[in-house]
């Protein structure tokens, strides 16, 4: 084992985006002692996150990470390098986020879904990237619309269940969605790291609370779901389909990565 790839909100943080918190907000120093139970064992720690790069370099530099992967997949640092994956669409005298603007795929989609999806406040603002939206909808639906309007090349992705609620949706639970472009995933982004640093598949695991994040799951030994993912969207369930490598952690948020972790390295080591 010489990796762990990690989501931050709903896995790694607890309440509030908090680390020293659990999900009900209460101290939990758990989430520190996965870190540095990977520390001790000798394995890099990447998080990988729907946040923008300003946030997540910022979580990097104070978690003592040297690679991070920012808004669903489309960057990734190495190092201090940056790579886009995100195909033709590429920043330019105008940034990705303003491309899909100019496209129309935003204001499509909310005006298909008014009432179901609106942009998810305040937290939307200063993106690089994707669109972030927050509601409740059916992404292959939301994709086949996107294709049938001439924007196949994006997507919208579900980035899992949040605990804002919105007076002016008419959802009971909504998601965190980013619109994004097609060749921009987490696991595209785990499989490049992966190969730029040379580590083989069975050697990593990967952590989140999502079903893009447990896409992952494709490309690395084994992908955990925290405890707390499947207690907001019992539907995960359905989703892990036939992927056998896919565990859920007894344990939610920090807990439950710091339950992947030292499992993971208990049962390699015997």
């Amino acid at each position: 084992m010489r990796c762990v790839y990690c989501d931050l909100d709903g896995t790694l943080l607890g309440l509030g985006g908090a680390l020293l918190r659990d999900g009900e907000g209460e101290f939990s120093a758990l989430a520190v002692r996965a870190l540095e139970a990977c520390f001790r064992a000798d394995l890099e720690f990447v998080i990988y996150s729907g946040r923008r790069e300003a946030q997540v370099r910022e979580d990097a530099r104070l978690l003592g990470c040297s690679a991070y992967i920012f808004e669903v997949g489309a960057g990734l640092v190495i190092d201090g390098e940056r790579e886009w994956l995100t195909g033709e669409l590429v920043p330019d005298e105008r940034s990705i986020h303003d491309q899909i603007e100019d496209a129309g795929a935003p204001a499509l989609l909310l005006e298909r879904y008014a009432g179901r999806l609106e942009y998810h406040e305040p937290w939307h603002h200063d993106r690089e990237v994707s669109h972030l939206v927050r509601g409740l909808v059916d992404t292959f639906e939301a994709d086949a619309a996107l294709g049938e309007a001439g924007l196949g090349h994006l997507r919208l992705v579900d980035n899992g269940a949040i605990r804002r609620r919105s007076p002016t949706l008419e959802v009971e639970q909504a998601h965190a969605y980013h619109l994004i472009p097609a060749e921009a995933s987490k696991a595209r982004a785990v499989a490049r790291h992966m190969q730029a640093r040379g580590y083989a598949r069975e050697e990593c695991i990967a952590v989140g609370d999502s079903r893009e994040d447990m896409d992952a799951a494709d490309v690395v030994g084994a992908f955990w779901l925290v405890a707390n993912a499947l207690e907001r969207d019992p539907a995960l369930r359905e989703a892990v389909g036939d992927r056998d490598n896919v565990r859920v952690a007894e344990a939610s948020h920090g807990a439950g990565v710091y339950e992947a972790v030292v499992t993971t390295l208990a049962e390699r080591r015997t």
